[in-house]
């Protein structure tokens, strides 16, 4: 882990494409800005953990539920074709 002192205003780059900015910081509180590229996730601890906490439970779902769920779902049967020939050209539908 990486520590590090700033002032306000001062700034960390990381990998070239991430800037951090400390905004202001004041008795135990310290406000920053972030500059990312738009497909960089940036979450507070909180929010992440809460997402993982959420994507476990969800591969933890129960095959007997599935099933449940598949009760209500329409018949994927494949319908039946129906084809009409003629005979030879002359004869009618």
């Amino acid at each position: 882990m990486l520590i590090l002192s700033r002032k306000n205003g001062q700034k960390i780059i990381i990998n070239d494409e991430i800037e951090i900015t400390i905004l202001e910081s004041k008795n135990d509180n310290c406000k920053i800005a972030i500059n990312a590229p738009k497909n960089v996730k940036i979450y507070r601890e909180e929010v992440y953990k809460q997402i993982q906490d959420a994507n476990k439970q969800s591969d933890s779902v129960s095959v007997d539920l599935l099933g449940d769920l598949s009760g209500l779902m329409p018949s994927n049967k494949p319908q039946k074709k129906v084809v009409i020939k003629k005979k030879n050209e002359n004869d009618e539908l």
